[in-house]
């Protein structure tokens, strides 16, 4: 953790464009990315409550980022504190009989693919509704490394510039496999039945943005059906929220990320 004290205040594009609203259009995208992976599929499913509350993972990713683009010192430590020791005991070994591969936390190539899955997420999402540049941009790349800085993954295990990322991106896409266990866990993720009925209400449309965000490989592993009703509901909240990202004051913008930083805080008081 001390590698990265005082790091996080000197990221200035990653804190102007992470805490945007908008960019939470690829929440669903990076989770099921996250899931397509057969080693954090399965270390989710065994580890986490992610099938009583798919929105729990949500809501601490957030935190995590938000914290380390915007919050003070004492909020990323709080994150990092409860990522590291969230991580400490997820573990398991390799199943020949079932398939099951073995994994933990703790492996620097799963961190660097959740890291690289908040990362994609967010450049293509930003260039919809924000700026068509901020998919080529350098520096805001080089930012978003701060967030496997974080979760203690080695020096230079973050692809040197953009161009790598592309290609480890894509080496890596490749290699996903989408279980039935993951499978699921999507479903409770787009259904969320313990969650309060107005967020419930606005789930079939995450569902459908996510479906269209998602890399062909990906969609296809899940199964997911790009239809003409998917890409029309996709297309108009990309469009509406454009607008929005356009016309709203940045207060109301970044309303939920000081939301989740009063969380943050909340945590580091229990």
């Amino acid at each position: 953790m001390s590698r990265n004290a005082g790091k996080f205040n000197e990221t200035p594009a990653f804190s102007r464009v992470a805490p945007e609203a908008g960019l939470l259009l690829g929440a669903g995208r990076a989770i099921l990315m996250q899931l397509a992976h057969p080693q954090i599929g399965t270390a989710i499913a065994r580890h986490s409550d992610f099938a009583s509350n798919p929105l729990s993972r949500l809501m601490h990713t957030l935190g995590y980022i938000y914290a380390l683009s915007n919050g003070n010192a004492e909020q990323q430590r709080t994150m990092i504190d409860y990522v590291n020791k969230a991580h400490q005991d997820v573990r398991g070994t390799r199943n020949d009989a079932t398939g099951t591969p073995a994994y933990s936390a703790l492996d620097p190539r799963l961190q660097l693919w959740v890291a690289a899955t908040l990362f994609d997420s967010a450049r293509v999402i930003a260039e919809q509704i924000l700026s068509d540049d901020l998919a080529h941009d350098e520096l805001l790349y080089q930012q978003y490394s701060l967030l496997g800085d974080a979760l203690q993954m080695p020096a230079g295990s973050w692809p040197a510039t953009l161009r790598d990322f592309d290609l480890y991106l894509e080496k890596t896409l490749v290699t996903m496999r989408v279980t039935g266990q993951s499978r699921q866990l999507a479903d409770e993720l787009f259904n969320a039945t313990h969650a309060p009925w107005w967020i419930r209400a606005g789930l079939p449309l995450m569902r459908d943005v996510t479906v269209a965000q998602l890399p062909e490989v990906v969609r296809e592993a899940f199964g997911f059906e790009l239809s003409e009703k998917v890409l029309r509901r996709n297309n108009r909240t990309i469009t509406f929220v454009r607008f929005a990202t356009r016309w709203l004051p940045r207060a109301i913008r970044t309303f939920p990320m000081k939301l989740m930083l009063r969380q943050v805080d909340r945590m580091n008081c229990s």
